[in-house]
């Protein structure tokens, strides 16, 4: 498998999350080649450029009512296909807040995923941003095509669905076969109930939905944040648009040159040295139940998670813990070294009482399911739809048993449920999506790519391969645990970004924070 490179849930912030489960428990610049400031990045109001046939969708006005907060929501109207204007037609939902300021157009943001909502991003980010983006621009967050508000990607019911995310499998032939069984019945439930849609929610349509919503919000570039696989989206925007990029930011990015089983052996890779930052950090505090040295407390992770599959761990609830679940609790607390207190209270849990409670309420945190057995929102469905068309694994066992082994002897302790990633779209539907813009964006403006040097879901050799895949790549690093940086770092970081979206002053390439 491969994880959602960010959750909207857990890239805003972990306040929530600690909240929560506190009631729960309850009851900085180095060398580099020098970049010239943006010229007239966002420049003017324009509808121009629409593809031929789509005019109507590029002029439409978009009429935006208050939707609390300070903020103002609206539906746009955007192609079933970009390929036949006349297919019919789709919804996406926008929410923005004005800038506090005299604005100089949007700024589009993007969480992340694929499957993130920007609108459910939009309304915890806005705050978290630097103040002088936020008086400089009306900050725009939508979900993609097939995501949230926006017309989504249906497919199983949602006990159907809480049945599926929490099943293991084995990895011999009988496993497999289960495993492929698993993953054929998403794709035929997805057909079923989502429709034409399924094969047009990959990653190019909705870079194209951008370029419509930038029109249509009245602006010549388009000014774009994105997070995670919010990065992929706004690097196949430069490659498919690259004389309309205005400033743009790539935070915690995605290498856009791997193919799924490439993402998952990374990923595999990131988290074990997430997890055993965790471990070295958590055996230094009288509370943590991992005892030894590292490589004993990495040992114990994975005996917890080996444990899980032949016996779950019980929850007052009533619920079980699989060992998928296990894993998913464990992962979300990676993403934000604030959360790494609540993996050593659910480690507690299971260790010391053998209660699953709190690792299952983070795995539910992660699946976004509600505890009445309803989920919050379709980001499981829209990150299989929209992966199974931007990239595929092999599909060969052979070769994914080789791989496994790669990819376990790379990460020990988790690398199991990074393998197989081609199991997943196997028997998608659809078939995956001939991509059409330049890789290198070549000729768009400068574009700065941050990453995080302790980044488990999009590890820093990413941000280092997009920037240096990108033309116009400009690589700013922040020393440091979690996913991305901006919203979450240090003043460095902070003060960077901001000074290039707002005054249009690229950092050198390189600069570290």
């Amino acid at each position: 498998m491969s994880l959602p490179s960010a959750s909207p849930r857990t890239l805003v912030s972990t306040v929530s999350l600690l909240t929560v489960l506190a009631v729960l428990l309850a009851g900085c610049s180095v060398p580099g080649k020098d970049r010239t400031p943006l010229d007239d990045a966002t420049g003017s109001a324009t509808a121009g450029g629409a593809p031929e046939g789509f005019e109507r969708f590029y002029s439409q006005q978009i009429e935006w009512s208050d939707c609390g907060g300070g903020f103002e929501c609206a539906t746009v109207e955007a192609p079933l296909s970009w390929h036949d204007a006349d297919a019919g037609s789709i919804e996406l939902a926008v929410k923005r807040h004005p800038a506090t300021g005299e604005s100089k157009g949007s700024l589009l943001i993007n969480p992340g995923g694929p499957g993130g909502s920007g609108i459910e991003f939009v309304t915890g980010a806005w705050g978290t941003f630097g103040s002088k983006v936020r008086a400089a621009y009306d900050v725009v967050g939508f979900d993609p095509r097939g995501v949230g508000e926006s017309t989504p990607v249906r497919c199983f019911d949602d006990a159907r669905k809480d049945e599926s995310l929490a099943k293991d499998f084995d990895d011999d032939d009988a496993g497999l076969a289960a495993m492929a069984q698993e993953y054929a019945a998403w794709g035929q439930a997805c057909a079923e109930n989502t429709g034409e849609l399924l094969g047009n929610v990959d990653t190019q349509s909705a870079a194209k939905d951008m370029d419509m919503l930038r029109a249509a919000l009245g602006d010549e570039k388009l000014s774009y944040l994105g997070f995670s696989y919010g990065t992929q989206l706004g690097a196949a925007y430069a490659g498919l648009f690259p004389e309309r990029v205005g400033p743009m930011v790539l935070d915690g990015a995605v290498d856009i040159t791997l193919d799924a089983d490439g993402v998952s052996a990374g990923q595999a890779v990131g988290f074990e040295q997430a997890l055993r930052n965790y471990v070295t950090d958590c055996q230094g505090s009288s509370t943590c139940p991992l005892s030894g040295d590292v490589d004993s407390g990495m040992k114990q992770v994975r005996e917890i998670l080996d444990r899980a599959l032949d016996n779950p761990y019980p929850t007052s609830s009533g619920r079980v813990v699989t060992q998928t679940l296990a894993f998913y609790g464990i992962a979300v607390t990676l993403y934000d070294q604030g959360s790494w207190g609540l993996l050593t209270q659910a480690l507690n849990g299971v260790i010391t009482d053998g209660n699953g409670d709190v690792l299952l309420y983070l795995a539910d945190y992660y699946n976004d399911r509600e505890a009445d057995g309803s989920f919050s929102s379709n980001s499981a469905e829209a990150f299989r739809a929209v992966g199974c068309l931007d990239s595929r694994g092999t599909t060969d066992v052979a070769q994914m048993r080789a791989d496994a082994e790669r990819i376990e002897e790379a990460a020990p302790t988790v690398g199991r449920f990074f393998a197989f990633s081609g199991m997943s779209c196997a028997d998608w539907p659809y078939p995956v999506v001939e991509q059409e813009g330049d890789l290198h964006a070549a000729g768009a403006p400068p574009i700065v790519v941050i990453g995080t040097t302790q980044d488990p879901a999009t590890p820093y050799v990413w941000s280092q391969a997009l920037a240096d895949t990108l033309e116009s790549g400009v690589l700013l690093t922040y020393d440091g645990e979690g996913h991305t940086a901006y919203g979450r770092s240090n003043a460095c970081v902070m003060d960077a970004v901001d000074a290039y979206l707002v005054d249009g002053q690229v950092p050198r390439d390189g600069t570290e924070c």
